[in-house]
């Protein structure tokens, strides 16, 4: 189910490439033992292929419960996979957590997400939206802008 976020929202959200989920129901701030979310740093590389993207971002919790990343879906592909490479192998990954008061992080040589069967060419410049399922915080909806091929980012991921 699709919530509709505020266009103050939104706008935020595009100009400092963050979004924020809390768990369903008001945020007390009592330690009610849920998943506060948020997801810096995405990006899609430039892909060579007209089929086939990675996509890398980091998921931030600073709740007090553990969430799980069940799956990702996007328009713009017929299939979003999260993958990890494990001895120079790509794989699909099952449920990743996201632990309380911690991170995940998909980064190129790890967990990454994998878009197959895309719609359209995507080119530096453009934003792919994507769904992150979680397990209990529900969908989170985010905006991926498509960078430089050879782009990487200058700090370590999602600091």
């Amino acid at each position: 189910m699709r919530r509709p976020a505020p266009a103050a929202a939104l706008l935020a959200a595009a100009l400092t490439g963050t979004v924020l989920l809390t768990g369903c129901g008001g945020s007390s701030g009592s330690g009610d033992g849920k998943a506060e979310l948020s997801v810096h740093s995405a990006y899609i590389p430039q892909p060579v292929s007209d089929s086939l993207a990675a996509g890398f971002l980091t998921i931030e919790n600073k709740g007090d419960a553990a969430d799980r990343l069940t799956s990702v879906s996007s328009a713009d592909a017929g299939e979003v996979t999260v993958h990890e490479t494990v001895d120079g192998a790509m794989r699909e990954a099952g449920p990743l957590t996201v632990p309380a008061h911690g991170r995940l992080v998909l980064e190129s040589g790890g967990h990454h997400l994998m878009f197959d069967k895309l719609k359209r060419r995507l080119r530096q410049g453009q934003t792919v939206t994507v769904e992150l399922h979680f397990a209990k915080s529900g969908d989170l909806e985010v905006e991926m802008p498509v960078k430089a091929a050879t782009y990487r980012p200058t700090t370590e991921h999602g600091h």
